[in-house]
């Protein structure tokens, strides 16, 4: 038995289609669209937004964007490692499909 917890029609609906139109590993994005998505990608890269659309290559467009960018530098006199984290907020961003590591579609909680 599964058992759907949801907040809303919508989600409970999105839930039960994606239980049973699952037969591709895109079906996941596809039901993701105009919903909020972490997508991790190269270089120390994340970005949280909107889904808007994507395509076979991970392509995609994403809207009210906030990326996460982390950086790595070493303190020449203390030999520590410092790890810097910068932020900015984007309307709209195309994410080019080479560069993603993982997509992960909205926490969907009840």
């Amino acid at each position: 038995n599964i058992i759907v917890k949801h907040s809303s029609h919508s989600t409970y609906r999105k839930y039960i289609l994606l239980i049973y139109t699952m037969e591709e590993p895109l079906d996941l994005i596809r039901l993701s669209i105009d919903e909020r998505v972490y997508v991790k990608c190269r270089n120390d890269r994340e970005l949280r937004g909107k889904l808007h659309a994507y395509d076979q290559h991970l392509n995609m467009v994403l809207g009210d964007v906030e990326e996460t960018v982390t950086t790595h530098e070493i303190d020449e006199e203390t030999d520590e490692e410092i790890v810097k984290k910068a932020t900015r907020s984007v309307g709209m961003l195309f994410v080019r499909g080479d560069v993603v590591v993982l997509v992960s579609p909205p926490l969907r909680t009840g």
